[in-house]
């Protein structure tokens, strides 16, 4: 009988150790980069390094390849910021399934980290800052090892992580609970379906914001937000009879929150969640930008 070979199972040993961490390297990378592609295409790079890696070296292969992911998705970050200067129309984080029966990439350190409005406020910060708030606040590192990591000293680590948090709260309302929230989505749908102004001025808040992402491969969305009760209560009023016609509505959980998919047939049109506090609905995220759509559409298909 012939004896195994020792390479073959040394890679198996390998990629069995990487594939416990995945997990974890893809949620990194994620709420890094509010991209669940680009995440996916950042965790293959950690793995072909961690291939070449002389590993006798590493003592602590989960922090080696924490280290890994996050230096690759602050460079990432760097460039998709300017990159996203010339998006058209507003940028929104690309939605992840995160309900029962989605992928435990996906769900792995769930938090409100996750949420798509929450990654929306992480755009708003540098790089550095932003993996200095993620690796603290949804993965609780050690300051000392988010230091490390970061290649500095752990009382700039220890400002990073405060102003972070500082600026995040200050983009943020008082959530309502997730029953609520669910009741409000499903309100506002129906509503904006039938183009009901009075119900929908009801729901929200003064200075709501609707935001579409149609990435300018939409037509028909609108490149900029829409800013205030009348404002978006009326756009959505005439919105509704070109838009809803043959659709259909699928409920999902979404980065952590209900949300909704909209399918015209076999296509995914659309993904939409809401932002609401006590004051009603303050946010509508529309995603519609079919690159963006694509993950999500796939997990939902048939």
């Amino acid at each position: 009988m012939p004896s195994e070979d020792p390479k073959a199972g040394e890679l198996d040993q390998v990629a069995a150790e990487f594939l416990d961490l995945r997990p974890r390297l893809f949620a990194i990378a994620y709420r890094m980069l509010g991209s669940s592609t680009e995440a996916e295409d950042l965790v293959q790079e950690a793995w072909v390094r961690w291939q070449a890696t002389d590993r006798s070296a590493v003592i602590d292969p989960a922090a080696f390849l924490a280290t890994t992911t996050t230096r690759l998705a602050i460079n990432v970050a760097r460039s998709a910021r300017k990159r996203r200067e010339a998006y058209v129309g507003p940028w929104l984080p690309e939605p992840v399934d995160t309900g029962p029966g989605a992928d435990l990439e996906a769900r792995a350190e769930q938090g409100e980290e996750l949420e798509l409005a929450v990654l929306l406020l992480l755009e708003r910060l540098s790089p550095t800052e932003r993996a200095a708030y993620v690796l603290r606040e949804s993965f609780d590192y050690p300051y000392g090892q988010i230091a490390a990591i970061l290649k500095v000293s752990e009382a700039n680590t220890r400002q990073l992580v405060s102003r972070a948090r500082k600026r995040i709260a200050a983009g943020r309302r008082a959530p309502v609970s997730s029953a609520a929230h669910r009741r409000l989505l499903t309100a506002f749908l129906e509503a904006a379906r039938t183009g009901d102004l009075t119900v929908l001025e009801a729901l929200f808040a003064s200075d709501v914001v609707n935001y579409s992402d149609g990435g300018g491969a939409v037509r028909n969305v609108s490149r900029i937000p829409v800013i205030g009760r009348t404002r978006v209560a009326k756009f959505m009023r005439a919105f509704a009879p070109r838009f809803w016609p043959d659709k259909t509505i699928e409920s999902i959980e979404a980065n952590g929150q209900p949300g909704a998919l909209i399918w015209q047939e076999d296509t995914l049109v659309a993904f939409v969640t809401i932002d609401a506090s006590k004051e009603g609905i303050y946010q509508l995220l529309w995603v519609m930008n079919p690159a963006k759509l694509a993950r999500i559409s796939a997990a939902h298909a048939g």
